[in-house]
């Protein structure tokens, strides 16, 4: 690799290049100017700065980022999350908790930066873990250019630098939630709260996206570039799509960048390599890329699909679980920002004092504009929009322009003069008269782009959130000879604003007036439906338990778990459980609320009562919440794949299409030689992320895969679809859109029945001798008796015998019929195969009908069990078993001779 230190150096200009340019706004004039150097070493990843350079300078060319801070350091409410590697600025407000990491600056912090902020406040959004990269590896960071090409790419880092011309831009990044706080508040969407910071500029310095994509040759019929990175994700690798003709403009600007204001990218904001795609919202610009895939559709990523839209507003979060195909549609799809304008002074709850010299007041803010427009118009309104007022408007992105022919900034050639694209915000400022200050209620903002779009009005609700962007308002409120300012919100869970003040007295945010009532217009009161919860505590119970006395209770004798916080005795329901008491076991000590919660319904929450022991004091709450949720990676490979108290994630390599509604889903171990550790006649559970709500979906379910094969596991699903008169099945259809290469989470084994082979089994621990099996299934509940019987069948020395019954509508709808077949062929002596249809074809030869009353008293007829040698295993609709179950009670079988699966 070639000499890099003359290639990252700043090049300074002379005094004689410098011009006189357009001012940042007043209070961000000397934050804008400051200036930083980075070292020439890019290997060591290190700013080294000269003191002398440092001083303050009257002019520059152009902006240059201020200084970041030097004691950030790892902070403590990470050190038990998977970015315990992860240096943070403790000024950054947490929005979704501890973990994941999405956090924006305080607004007035942000402002006062100036124009580029750094890595400390820039804002960061996050699906999951950041993914650990050590300063070593940065130059060997691979990544490839694939699909419709003709010269597909795979190319280090090194070579990225070495190889291709590094281009220096500044550009604004924005969350697609920008503003979201505000319609939370109107009415709950599935997105959390951020309030008007979700952006954040910075000097980008990389290679132009399409410089990379002709180097590969694009094929006829090419139209979208996917990108994806290298953050795992409940559902996948992150990734989206942007379409190609955009990608390989110039004027878009788009870029795979490896340095930000001069430094190695920081691990938030995708060490070592991530995409920037200019004007768009920042779910774009892909962090920690790995794959650039040129395709001829958009991506088929779950969250390029599942995430960024707006749908219509009409669509509530309730129906928006249920329209697959409207999440679909690219035509509510986020690509180019809207216009969109915040004031920043006055701060929120500000005062002013109302001294007799004060003449005036200088309110200011920020404004952008989407797709590389310019914002070509602020106005403010004192009064509510009957006369509006023009700001001054300052675009230091414009200094940057002027930089003279060939000059280079971080490595990077300032390619701007040409371009009249827009990437960056502005600001906005005006002096009001005090007068005017003292007599108005408000002050409310909009912008206006080139293209004449002016922010609305009114809010656009939807069921994400995204996109906000209606005039922001500030109310101002007269307190004595001071004035107070107040905002619409304020981020995340932080009370104040005068959207929930008003809401909290009853005011109607949607009637158009901000909530406020008109003169002559009677009081309109919303009442908010109360949600409807089960008590899952009993009240009379007071006693606190901490961590300690939890972890004592983790193992399988007197196992305890938690529920939202509450503490439950899972010993007294252990013989009892349908899941079986390895259920129970494997969430000893644990916080098991996702998967209790997903899992049982109304009447089982309910019975909790009957097991409640205690509260979990915060402290310990704390504990289990910072706790992994997922196996921690070994330094020695697993022998099996499955854990009974830690969700595993396993690839989806393959689909299998058996009918057309049932498919095989293949799912790739964590290593060749693995097995998945699930003894027969058990089920595992499958975990996946609702795409809407992001709650978890979780199924229990037996695969086909036979216990001793390694790398691959395989799972028969039936996929239930939505139909005009029934709703389809959460999980099934989730798994069905996924596409290859996702991850699903798997944890087990659980279930209370497992086969031993030759004639023993265990039941709740217990183990029995059985002489024969009676299996009656139904539909997709073929795959526990498959597994049981093929045990039975492959083992020459196994003398059990075995009766089936499997009942199906059509012949389509019989689940492995062939495999059955073939195992029962070569074992007529030990196993007699019975399918019936209830809607068979007139070519049909087998018996007709359900399996109802005649048929059970024919085939398996009254109880004759001595020493419980006959056991029945029923696994199918909850229809079939209640059927079969009232059938067989009538022919004198007990339930202890009566398995369900």
């Amino acid at each position: 690799m070639e000499d890099l230190s003359s290639a990252i150096s700043l090049q300074k200009p002379s005094v004689e290049q410098l011009v006189r340019y357009p001012p940042s706004p007043p209070a961000t004039e000397i934050s804008s100017r400051r200036e930083s150097r980075t070292g020439s070493d890019f290997e060591n990843q290190r700013p080294s700065y000269d003191d002398d350079q440092l001083k303050p300078e009257n002019t520059s060319l152009y902006p240059l980022p201020p200084r970041s801070r030097s004691d950030n350091k790892v902070l403590p409410e990470d050190f038990k999350t998977p970015d315990n590697h992860v240096v943070r600025d403790p000024r950054l407000i947490r929005l979704t908790g501890v973990h994941p990491y999405n956090v924006e600056a305080p607004l007035s912090e942000l402002y006062n930066e100036g124009f580029l902020t750094t890595k400390d406040l820039h804002y960061v959004r996050n699906h999951g873990p950041v993914p650990r990269v050590e300063d070593s590896d940065v130059m060997d960071w691979e990544f490839t250019i694939e699909g419709l090409v003709d010269n597909p790419i795979k190319m280090s880092l090194a070579q990225l630098l070495n190889n291709y011309e590094q281009v220096t831009y500044p550009i604004t990044l924005v969350c697609a939630g920008n503003r979201r706080k505000e319609q939370n508040v109107v009415r709950k969407t599935k997105g959390f709260s951020w309030g008007a910071a979700g952006l954040s500029t910075a000097l980008w310095t990389g290679v132009v996206m399409g410089d990379l994509l002709r180097a590969a040759k694009p094929k006829r019929g090419a139209k979208y570039v996917c990108f994806e990175g290298a953050d795992k994700l409940p559902n996948g690798y992150y990734g989206t799509s942007v379409k190609l003709n955009w990608a390989m403009d110039p004027n878009r600007g788009i870029l795979v960048a490896h340095r930000m204001n001069g430094e190695v990218l920081p691990p938030d904001h995708g060490k070592p390599l991530r995409v920037v795609v200019p004007g768009q919202i920042g779910g774009r610009s892909v962090k920690w890329l790995k794959r650039i895939i040129v395709t001829a559709e958009p991506s088929d990523n779950w969250y390029h699909i599942y995430d960024n839209r707006v749908l219509p507003t009409m669509v509530t979060p309730e129906m928006s679980a249920d329209l697959p195909n409207t999440w679909k549609d690219e035509r509510y799809a986020i690509y180019d920002l809207n216009t969109n304008s915040a004031t920043c002074f006055p701060a929120h709850d500000e005062r002013l004092p109302l001294a007799q010299d004060l003449e005036s007041y200088q309110v200011r803010g920020y404004a952008y504009a989407g797709g590389g427009k310019r914002v070509t118009r602020v106005e403010i309104t004192l009064d509510k929009g009957k006369t509006w007022m023009l700001t001054n408007i300052s675009y230091p992105e414009d200094e940057y322009r002027l930089a003279p022919d060939g000059d280079e900034l971080y490595g990077g050639r300032l390619d701007m003069s040409w371009r009249e694209s827009c990437f960056c915000w502005c600001f906005w400022d005006i002096d009001i008269p005090a007068s005017q200050l003292r007599e108005t209620d408000d002050i409310l903002v909009r912008a206006m782009d080139e293209s004449m779009m002016v922010q609305p009005r009114d809010m656009y609700w939807s069921v994400l959130g995204m996109m906000n962007n209606p005039w922001f308002r500030v109310v101002v409120h007269k307190e004595g000879h001071t004035l107070r300012f107040e905002h619409p919100t304020q981020p995340a869970l932080i009370p104040g604003g005068w959207m929930e003040r008003v809401k909290k007295a009853g005011g109607n945010l949607s009637n158009g007036h901000w909530g406020e009532k008109l003169s002559g217009e009677e009081e309109e009161i919303v009442q908010e439906e109360p949600a409807k919860e089960i008590c899952m505590v009993n009240k009379e119970i007071n006693r606190t338990i901490t961590i300690d006395e939890l972890r004592e209770h983790d193992g399988e004798i007197e196992p305890w778990f938690v529920v939202n916080g509450q503490v439950y005795d899972g010993a007294k329901f252990l013989e009892g459980h349908p899941g079986g008491a390895a259920s129970i076991f494997g969430a000893a000590g644990q916080d098991a609320s996702e998967e209790f919660l997903a899992i049982h319904s109304e009447n089982a929450k309910a019975m909790l009562v009957d097991y409640h022991i205690g509260t979990l004091d915060e402290a310990s709450r704390a504990i289990l919440a910072n706790g992994e949720a997922e196996a921690p990676q070994d330094s020695q490979p697993r022998l099996t794949f499955l854990q009974s108290k830690v969700w595993s994630k396993a690839i989806l390599s393959a689909k299998k299409k058996i009918s057309n509604d049932t498919k095989v889903f293949t799912f790739d171990l964590q290593h060749a030689e693995q097995t998945s550790g699930l003894p027969i006649g058990q089920h595992l559970m499958m975990r996946l992320r609702d795409p809407v709500t992001r709650e978890a979906i979780i199924r229990s379910y037996t695969p086909l895969s036979e216990t001793s094969e390694k790398g691959k596991l395989h799972v028969l699903i039936k996929i239930y679809y939505d139909t005009p008169e029934k709703k389809g099945g959460k999980m099934t259809q989730a798994l069905d859109a996924i596409p290859i290469g996702h991850f699903v989470d798997f944890k087990g084994p659980v279930g209370k029945f497992e086969y031993l082979g030759r004639g023993v089994c265990a039941i709740s621990g217990q183990q029995r001798k059985v002489k024969r099996f009676i299996m009656i299934c139904g539909g997709s509940g073929i795959t526990p008796i498959f597994q049981v019987l093929r045990s039975v069948l492959t083992d020459r020395e196994d003398p059990t015998s075995c009766l089936v019954i499997d009942g199906n509508r059509v012949e389509e709808d019989i689940l492995c019929k062939e495999d059955l077949d073939s195992m029962v062929i070569n074992n007529v002596h030990k196993c007699r195969l019975l399918y019936t249809l209830s809607q068979p074809s007139p070519s049909w030869t087998g018996l007709r009908g359900r399996i109802n009353n005649e048929l059970l008293e024919q085939e398996v007829g009254a109880c004759k069990n001595v020493n419980g040698e006959d056991l029945v295993l029923i696994c199918g609709p909850e229809p079939l078993e209640k059927s079969v179950h009232s059938v067989l009670t009538a022919l004198g079988w007990k339930d202890d001779d009566v398995l369900f699966f």
